[in-house]
């Protein structure tokens, strides 16, 4: 079974046509930007939604470790020593307590998948898993590539490429497109970025791309990706290894909310959205090396 905390129907941002996203939790890396919080922890979470509570108290008397305080100005959950016992949820009638993350089967996801196999043929799409990183489940995401495979679908992962080259090599096997992340071209800027170097990441890229069909992608961070030197050094990886594009991912700040219901804080408070002429100045830089850049997909 695999730890699925969402599935993507009618997606046109990963992969070619209209595709099928199915989001894998656990992630090996911790990048300030992520918009899917939800994803790094391997494990269900608690998630509060903290608008759909009516203050019954039905879920403080369950919480074995009184992380739970209902009174007249809300629900609060400590989540530090929450224990994910997640019979909060169980009991919350609102789904102002509610899990991320769910325990699916082969079978069930590909049910989700197989719903939408007209859209594929005539779209030219197919199905992208993501996440987190299928990665982090390879075995379980080796056996639905496998599956869609059997079945026709094309098919596509999302990864950061941060795992040993065997089990990155097997998924390969039964991929038609990677969709590889490269966050920052310098060892000890990744390393602030994202909790971990580059090293294994960019060995990783080049193997892949030799491999199969690849593109690579690059969340736009203002003031820390977006530099002429680092977009020429992707460029030139790009043509260097032979990835078909460069697809830049503008930073939004659509999954800020998620910390907070998660008990968490937002680290980029301080980092403004890039301009519209920013994004294109950087699509320029790449295409100007001579690989092609779109931008968003």
């Amino acid at each position: 079974m695999g730890l699925i905390f969402n599935i993507q129907r009618f997606s046109i941002h990963d992969g070619p046509g209209i595709r099928t996203t199915v989001f894998f939790k656990g992630c090996p890396l911790r990048c300030r930007w992520c918009s899917n919080p939800e994803s790094w922890n391997d494990y269900p979470e608690i998630v509060t939604n903290d608008a759909k509570c009516t203050k019954c108290g039905r879920c403080q008397p369950v919480c074995p470790v009184d992380a739970i305080v209902v009174d007249q100005e809300g629900r609060k959950l400590n989540h530090s020593i929450c224990n994910l016992c997640l019979k909060c949820a169980d009991v919350c009638p609102t789904g102002a307590l509610a899990v991320t993350g769910q325990w699916m089967t082969v079978e069930e996801v590909m049910k989700e998948v197989e719903a939408d196999g007209l859209f594929y043929q005539n779209s030219g799409g197919g199905v992208t898993l993501s996440g987190g990183d299928p990665l982090m489940q390879w075995e379980f995401a080796l056996e639905l590539l496998k599956d869609c495979k059997e079945k026709g679908i094309h098919t596509a992962i999302e990864t950061s490429g941060y795992a040993p080259w065997e089990v990155l090599a097997k998924v390969l096997d039964y991929t038609d497109l990677a969709l590889f992340d490269i966050k920052h071209m310098d060892a000890a800027q990744h390393q602030w970025g994202t909790g971990k170097g580059n090293e294994l990441i960019l060995d990783n890229a080049r193997r892949t791309a030799a491999k199969v069909r690849t593109w690579l992608r690059v969340p736009l961070i203002p003031g820390y990706n977006d530099s002429e030197e680092n977009l020429k050094a992707v460029a030139r990886l790009g043509l260097e290894i032979g990835a078909e594009k460069v697809s830049l991912l503008p930073y939004h700040i659509w999954g800020k909310s998620k910390y907070g219901r998660l008990g968490r804080q937002y680290p980029m408070e301080q980092t403004p959205l890039p301009s519209d002429d920013l994004v294109r100045r950087c699509e320029k830089v790449i295409a100007d090396v001579g690989l092609k850049a779109t931008i968003g997909r």
